[in-house]
């Protein structure tokens, strides 16, 4: 539900943070980053393990995770006519072996532009071409295309990410299922199945819905009134089962808590629709910001975001932006990891 909300600058949104604090690699032990706590009642911030999360659940709460897998979205090539380097991000299949795509260099690309990534196993045309670096592409390959991009791609790390990543499955949380994001639902990275086992023992309720993570991940906010902003689309679905449950809970008022923004956005685009969860698929470009009230949860597990991105408006609208600042202005003082590898929020 939109509130009346002035307009929103992006400079509000920003903040500096020392280079030193973006985490370029993961911890060992997933569940021992640091946990900032926050409560919106009593305005609180308490420092904290992630797997001390455990303590701040209660029997029947539903905990809802995003289950959606990283493909090896990125692949690297050359135009077949001047053999000039290419570097392509996988974004979204549009049908069978249509692809939306992120071209490096897409200026010197064209429709009809032939690309080969490996001369035997995949090629690809350029059947259109948008603005933005964005293009429609064609692939050509014999065989089954998920076991050749195991073969040729790399995981898709966000650029502010230089370490090589050792171990590619720390991209992934411990319950992806479903192939299809172009970048890692990161609150999720936190957990482990012992964490995930205890939670349960504990009648915590575990329910998933599927994202896949594209563009929008990628994509700076560029105009100075947020508002002006256009989100890029994502494919999500929530099943029959999972809407049941999520339906009966609200209805019992028991607390639904969500694993990352991308959980939110698809519970949020079902609630806002229906006022209520149900069997739901399809594309969502929901654009969360401050004056935006947040209908379908009742707390957020979520990373340290970048300045002036949609995510940081996106907490900000949960917890308000004063709030959120100061937590950030807490955790920067306090050498906490950001980004992707870093630490998380519990925000109640």
């Amino acid at each position: 539900m939109v509130k009346e909300h002035q307009q929103l600058l992006l400079s509000d949104f920003d903040y500096d943070l020392p280079k030193e604090l973006i985490a370029q690699t993961p911890l060992l032990k997933r569940d021992e980053s640091k946990l900032l706590v926050l409560n919106r009642k009593e305005q609180t911030i308490t420092d904290k393990k992630f797997y001390d999360i455990i303590d701040y659940f209660q029997k029947g709460d539903v905990l809802v995770r995003n289950n959606s897998k990283v493909i090896p979205a990125r692949l690297y090539g050359y135009k077949e006519e001047t053999k000039a380097h290419i570097e392509l991000l996988l974004l979204k299949q549009l049908e069978n072996d249509i692809w939306e795509c992120l071209i490096k260099g897409a200026k010197k690309v064209n429709n009809g532009t032939k690309l080969i990534f490996d001369e035997q196993l995949l090629q690809g045309e350029v059947i259109n071409k948008l603005n933005d670096g964005l293009c429609h592409i064609k692939f050509i390959y014999q065989g089954i295309f998920n076991e050749i991009l195991d073969k040729l791609g790399t995981m898709p790390l966000p650029p502010y990410i230089k370490e090589k990543l050792k171990d590619q499955n720390r991209y992934q949380t411990v319950y992806a299922k479903v192939d299809g994001s172009a970048a890692a639902p990161t609150a999720g990275l936190h957990f482990t199945n012992e964490l995930l086992d205890k939670l349960k023992e504990k009648g915590v309720e575990i329910l998933d819905v599927t994202l896949h993570v594209g563009l929008g991940t990628f994509r700076p906010v560029e105009e100075e009134n947020v508002l002006d902003h256009q989100m890029h689309e994502e494919f999500y679905i929530i099943d029959k089962e999972t809407a049941n449950r999520l339906s009966l809970a609200k209805k019992e008022h028991r607390r639904i808590i969500s694993v990352g923004t991308t959980s939110l956005r698809t519970l949020e685009t079902v609630y806002q629709k229906y006022h209520d969860f149900k069997e739901d698929c399809g594309y969502t470009n929901i654009f969360i910001y401050p004056g935006i009230d947040i209908e379908s949860i009742d707390g957020l597990i979520t990373n340290f975001h970048l300045p002036k991105s949609t995510l940081v408006m996106l907490v900000s609208a949960f917890a308000t932006k004063d709030f959120i600042f100061k937590a950030y202005k807490h955790a920067i003082e306090n050498k906490y990891r950001f980004f992707s590898f870093g630490d998380a929020m519990l925000i109640l």
